[in-house]
């Protein structure tokens, strides 16, 4: 009666054994040949406060390929709209060695859950909430994980096994792909701070276009399917035009830059002056009339190269340039 108790039991055993979040042998990680991870890190200084990444790792002949596309979601929508950066990189291990000793179709779904009420009353000012998306057997299991600022910042951060292993992993990846989020400036001025975008795979384009990538943040309110589209808006950039010169224009003239600075403070406007040509054609330094602060030394920079024809000479010349963000007026 015993053994058939015992037997019962092994029976049942089989019969009731969790799927991928519980068995830890469903998915070696010798079988995963992909795997996706949502990053979305916040910060308590900026702006930007949020940056949403999107990590696909894939399998090659040699190795694996890891992209990273860093959606930032809109701030200002004329001064900080939102914006897609992607960069790639090759990388000699397979997926297999990148995952070290852990399969993410193995990790029981408890230890998971144990890990992310691990201060459910703590107040975060900085962290990361992380979701890697994995084949386990015929359906993709989410493996969730919350980094807080003292795993990011502390000397003895105490961070639990399975989240220090996700975040092992994605700094093997970042130190592959190079500078990302945590290297941007915390206060980013326009001009300094440009993205250098590259065209998406037409999948990955699909994917965020469609929402297929919204499960991997799960506890934002912001989709990133809506961050990607927002991203697709071209706002006309702010333009510098030289409005008046009298009683004689010059000769090609060297438009100033817009600085960045007066764009980050938002500002626009004329900037007015005289000039005065000597006879030997040398141009003294502007004499301003109208203009703000943080725009008179990009047009006196601009002006000193100005050329004019001989009959110029020994005259006064008044000239107007004007400064626009051109940022398009919110309807009421």
């Amino acid at each position: 009666m015993r053994h058939m108790r015992f037997f019962s039991f092994i029976f049942s055993m089989f019969l009731f054994v969790p799927s991928a979040g519980g068995q830890k042998n469903v998915v070696s990680k010798a079988e995963l040949d992909h795997f996706e991870i949502g990053r979305h890190t916040f910060f308590d200084v900026g702006p930007p406060f949020d940056f949403y990444e999107l990590l696909l790792v894939r399998s090659t002949g040699s190795g694996s390929v890891v992209q990273r596309i860093i959606l930032t979601p809109p701030g200002n929508a004329c001064f900080a709209p939102a914006k897609i950066e992607t960069v790639s990189a090759s990388l000699t291990e397979s997926v297999s060695a990148l995952l070290g000793n852990t399969s993410p179709c193995a990790i029981p779904e408890k230890e998971l859950r144990r890990e992310l009420k691990r201060c459910k009353n703590c107040i975060v000012f900085s962290g990361a909430n992380i979701t890697m998306r994995a084949p386990c057997g015929s359906q993709s299991r989410l493996i969730r994980s919350d980094v807080l600022d003292r795993d990011m910042f502390a000397v003895a951060p105490n961070t639990p096994e399975h989240t220090s292993w996700t975040m092992q992993l994605l700094n093997h990846l970042d130190q592959a792909l190079g500078s990302g989020v945590m290297e941007k400036p915390a206060f980013s001025v326009l001009g300094e701070d440009q993205a250098t975008e590259t065209k998406l795979d037409p999948e990955v384009q699909r994917g965020l276009e469609s929402g297929a990538f919204d499960e991997l943040f799960p506890k934002e309110k912001e989709k990133l399917s809506s961050i990607y589209s927002a991203a697709q808006v071209r706002l006309p950039p702010p333009s510098v035009q030289l409005v008046g010169s009298l009683p004689f224009a010059p000769q090609d003239p060297a438009i100033p830059q817009y600085p960045p600075l007066a764009r980050a403070a938002r500002i626009q406007g004329l900037v007015s002056f005289t000039v005065f040509l000597d006879t030997h054609g040398n141009l003294a330094a502007p004499i301003f009339a109208q203009g703000h602060p943080l725009l008179l030394e990009a047009v006196r920079e601009a002006v000193r190269t100005w050329k004019f024809t001989d009959t110029a000479r020994g005259q006064t010349i008044s000239a107007s340039i004007q400064f626009s963000l051109n940022c398009p007026t919110s309807s009421k």
